[in-house]
C-alpha cells in the first residue's frame, strides 16, 4: 500500500526536535569535563601553532607575524633600498625572522606546562571569556619562561649574521632620541618579543576558529564543550 511521503513543515519539526534531544548546554556538562575540554582545545591549538611558526618561512611567508624592522627604522630601511642597499636589508630581516622560527620549537613544552597547570575555575572563565581568552590566559602564565628560552637561541643565531651590530649601534643611538623603544634598541630583545607576539597571535587565531567550528577540535571532549557555547 502507497503511503504519501511526510509533508516538508512535519519533517522539520520532527528534525528539529530531534536536534533537541541531542543539544546540550554548559549546565549538562561537568566541571572536570569543561576543563578537559577547554585544555586539550587550547594544547591542540598551541601545537598547531608552533609548527606552522617553525617550518621554514613560518614567519617570513606570513605577513600576520613577519617580523621587519622596527618604527622609523623600518621606514629608513625602505629609504635604504631606493639607495640601492635593499640586499643588505633583506638579508638581515630574513634573517631575523630565521631566528624566530629557530626558537620556536622551545615554546611548545612550556606552553602544554601552563596549560596542565589550569585550574577548573580557570577553564570556567576562559571558557565564556571571548574568542581569545584563553590565549590571553597563556601569555599572562608561560610568556616569561618561553622569553628565556627563546633569547639565547635568538642570539645565537642572529650573531652569525654581520649586520647585527649594526643594528644594535644604529638603533641604540635612535633611542636616546625617542626613534624607538628600548626594547627594540637591542635585535636579540627585539626579535623575541616579536617572535612571542607571533606565536601567541597564531594561537588566537587557532583558539578562535575552534570557538567558531568545534568540529575542527582533536578531541571529542573538547568538541562537546565547544558545541554547548
Amino acid at each position: 500500500m502507497f503511503r504519501p511521503a511526510l509533508p516538508f513543515a512535519t519533517l522539520c519539526a520532527a528534525l528539529l526536535l530531534s536536534t533537541q534531544a541531542w543539544a546540550i548546554s554548559l549546565a549538562d556538562l561537568s566541571q572536570q569535563d569543561v576543563s578537559a575540554g577547554i585544555k586539550d582545545a587550547l594544547t591542540q591549538g598551541a601545537q598547531i601553532a608552533v609548527k606552522q611558526l617553525a617550518k621554514p618561512g613560518g614567519f617570513s611567508n606570513n605577513p600576520e607575524v613577519r617580523i621587519e624592522l622596527p618604527g622609523k627604522l623600518g621606514k629608513a630601511a625602505k629609504k635604504l633600498k631606493q639607495f640601492g642597499f635593499g640586499a643588505q636589508v633583506d638579508q638581515l630581516e630574513l634573517s631575523m625572522n630565521k631566528a624566530a622560527e629557530a626558537a620556536m620549537p622551545q615554546a611548545q613544552a612550556l606552553l602544554v606546562e601552563a596549560v596542565k597547570k589550569m585550574t577548573v575555575e580557570d577553564a570556567k572563565t576562559l571558557l565564556t571569556g571571548g574568542d581569545d581568552s584563553a590565549t590571553r590566559y597563556l601569555d599572562k602564565t608561560s610568556r616569561e619562561q618561553i622569553r628565556a628560552k627563546f633569547l639565547p637561541i635568538v642570539k645565537r643565531a642572529t650573531a652569525q649574521v654581520g649586520l647585527v651590530q649594526q643594528y644594535n649601534g644604529f638603533a641604540s643611538q635612535a633611542a636616546t632620541f625617542g626613534v624607538v623603544d628600548a626594547k627594540s634598541a637591542n635585535i636579540e630583545n627585539y626579535v623575541t618579543e616579536q617572535a612571542l607576539n607571533g606565536l601567541f597571535e597564531m594561537i588566537a587565531e587557532q583558539e578562535a576558529s575552534l570557538r567558531q567550528n568545534p568540529a575542527g577540535a582533536a578531541t571529542g571532549l573538547a568538541r562537546k564543550v565547544f558545541d554547548a557555547l
